[in-house]
């Protein structure tokens, strides 16, 4: 019996098929940023663009800092445990993750206006968030009755029976977010703001993929395949907002985000596909040859969309809140494009853009109720799915709740958070296979540490 190990080139592996995520995947995720904050923010699901007075507020509107009293400062743990589900050809199977990340820390100073001046106050904030945590695995295993890997070879032995296909992803990095903002209040019922916002992003996805054949005479005939992608850079944005006061109980708040610029570097990397073919007939010779190819490297810009947020809130004295935030953001402007560096023209995938995305809408509400120095909170949040042609359960739609302390010039709070969707997967995008359908349950576990100055 003869064991043959045979390799293929980086192109030629691309071109048959890609588990890594492309341009247009890259785009879309990067343009995404999570409800990941304070643990007052995050268990009122983000729905704070009227009300300002918290480091993760002033994120969705700066015009927020000038609402603080005091100078601030806050740092936030988050831990996560993300469930995927996969179903692939009949064959489910369940993964389970628990990552643990710092999730935001900063700080505001509030000093008083002119005492002749409409300013009442002015406030300088600086934040750091992550807007986005990449970390995650998950498997398919199923048997689709076709090995695309396979038929593109002519062993001397007729591999007709498929046995099997196996897919991972791991996934990893995150995008950091730092917001430097400046804020002032006039008249005691406008608030302005405006920030500048900073972005470093890393992302990693590992991806394999396996094939089992074999014969009528139990010769075997399997194919593994490994790809890696890694891409990183920097990002810049502005983002400018107001919040009104048009009554003692009524806050409004308006806020607009610029597309995030991004300057990205990517590494592409194909390991050699093995194939190892039993053949009876020929030798008993063993033959092996472990290559890989060299690293490819790219740079190119990438602009997210925009994003617009109304807000609106109901102040009951001093007992407690209900806040509403509604956010539109047209993904089909999504832009890639080249950098000095290369010549790569991404006229189809900008075009992918504008005919596979669309503009999308997410709604938060959230409350809060106030027992002396204890508070309660709950939340909901919807975010439609920005593909054109996906199906409800796509869209992401999660609750919170939350509770908070404050005993004199400290507060500590805490949240739970609990989104689901589903997403297709296909790690045979050239044939005409069924993706791997994902069922992702994610909650969060949010404790936060207040200073009051």
């Amino acid at each position: 019996m003869r064991k043959i190990i045979l390799v293929t080139t980086l192109c030629f592996a691309v071109t048959l098929n890609s588990q890594t995520l492309s341009y247009n995947d890259i785009g879309l995720l990067f343009s995404k940023e999570n409800i990941n904050g304070t643990a007052r923010f995050n268990s009122m699901s983000g729905a704070f663009g009227a009300l300002g007075g918290d480091l993760s507020a002033i994120e969705i509107n700066p015009a927020g800092a000038a609402v603080f009293m005091n100078s601030e400062f806050s740092t936030s743990l988050l831990i996560r445990n993300s469930k995927i589900s996969s179903a692939y050809y009949g064959n489910s199977e369940i993964t389970d993750n628990n990552y643990t990340n710092l999730s935001q820390a900063g700080g505001v100073f509030v000093f008083a206006g002119g005492r002749n001046s409409n300013w009442g106050k002015i406030a300088f904030g600086f934040n750091y968030s992550a807007t986005n945590d990449f970390e995650n695995f998950w498997l398919a295993e199923g048997n689709s009755g076709a090995a695309p890997l396979t038929d593109i070879y002519d062993p001397n032995v007729i591999y007709n029976i498929i046995d099997g296909q196996y897919f991972e992803s791991f996934t990893k990095g995150k995008t950091n977010k730092y917001s430097f903002t400046f804020a002032t209040q006039n008249s005691n019922n406008l608030y302005f703001g405006a920030s500048i916002n900073t972005y470093d992003v890393e992302y990693y996805q590992g991806g394999l993929l396996e094939e089992y054949n074999s014969d009528d005479t139990s010769n075997t005939f399997d194919i593994s395949q490994f790809q890696e992608l890694l891409t990183s850079g920097e990002g810049i944005s502005i983002s400018l907002g107001l919040i009104s006061k048009p009554s003692n109980n009524v806050r409004l708040g308006l806020a607009y985000q610029s597309p995030i610029w991004y300057n990205l570097s990517e590494d592409y990397i194909d390991y050699d596909v093995d194939i190892y073919e039993n053949d009876l007939n020929i030798t008993q010779e063993f033959n092996s040859e472990d290559t890989y190819s060299d690293v490819n490297f790219f740079d190119y810009r990438l602009k997210t969309p925009s994003k617009l947020t109304g807000s609106f809130a109901y102040i009951f004295d001093k007992t407690g809140l209900i806040s509403i935030d509604y956010t539109y953001k047209n993904y089909s402007n999504i832009k890639i494009s080249n950098t000095s560096f290369n010549n790569e023209n991404f006229t189809e995938e900008n075009m992918d853009f504008k005919e596979t995305l669309e503009s999308t809408g997410e709604f938060k509400i959230g409350t809060e109720w106030r027992f002396d120095n204890f508070s309660l909170r709950g939340g909901y949040h919807f975010e439609k799915n920005p593909y054109s042609n996906a199906i409800d359960s796509d869209n992401l739609e999660g609750f919170s709740i939350g509770a908070g302390v404050k005993l004199r010039n400290i507060k500590f709070d805490i949240s739970y958070q609990k989104d689901i969707y589903t997403a297709p997967y296909n790690f045979y995008p050239q044939y005409n296979l069924n993706s791997s359908e994902l069922d992702f349950d994610t909650s969060k576990i949010t404790a936060t540490f207040v200073l009051n100055l």
